[in-house]
């Protein structure tokens, strides 16, 4: 699968409370499954749709996207206290090992998703951390979101998270999107 990511001047798109019908901020932080004090990086946070419903819910949240035009897209709206802006490649994070008690992603695996991006999600997360991730199904119909050969399947997507070190937990196929939940 070829690299690619969001077109910034599409961004409003990233905005439409429609989102919620491929996954919700309920689910988010069920999966997530927090104390509140929990550090947490938003992996591919674009205007930060989901990094601010996840905010109120733990102690500090990394809003990390690879393009820092989203990031003005995000300050243009107004970013919560506790959350902090990170222009990183997810395969270079700038945190330490086992700084986050959780990473989450919501339709942005298939643009990141290589071993080397997947290792270093590992290196960040304490162990007994959590990995929640919402993508595009490759099984999908393609009614939405990327191409379906863009996408990946459950089942691979689910091979590739436990060849970095996780333990799946859950693992939802839907019509167009699938969630992934794991422990390190």
């Amino acid at each position: 699968m070829g690299f690619h990511t969001f077109d910034p001047e599409r961004a409003s798109k990233l905005e439409d409370t429609e989102r919620y019908r491929y996954v919700s901020r309920d689910e988010l932080v069920g999966y997530l499954d927090g104390s509140g004090g929990d550090i947490v990086a938003d992996l591919g946070s674009g205007t930060g749709f989901y990094t601010d419903d996840i905010a109120p819910f733990v102690d500090r949240v990394f809003a990390v996207d690879v393009q820092e035009a989203m990031h003005d897209r995000y300050r243009e709206k107004g970013v919560p206290e506790n959350v902090s802006l990170v222009t990183a490649d997810v395969v270079d994070l700038p945190f330490e090992g086992g700084e986050l008690d959780a990473v989450f992603s919501t339709m942005t695996f298939h643009e990141f998703a290589s071993e080397d991006a997947l290792a270093e999600v590992a290196r960040v997360v304490r162990p007994d951390g959590r990995a929640v991730l919402a993508d595009w199904s490759a099984e999908g119909r393609g009614e939405s979101g990327p191409p379906v050969e863009e996408r990946y399947a459950l089942e691979t997507a689910r091979e590739m998270v436990e060849s970095a070190g996780f333990e799946i937990r859950c693992g939802v196929e839907r019509p167009e999107t699938f969630v992934l939940v794991a422990r390190r």
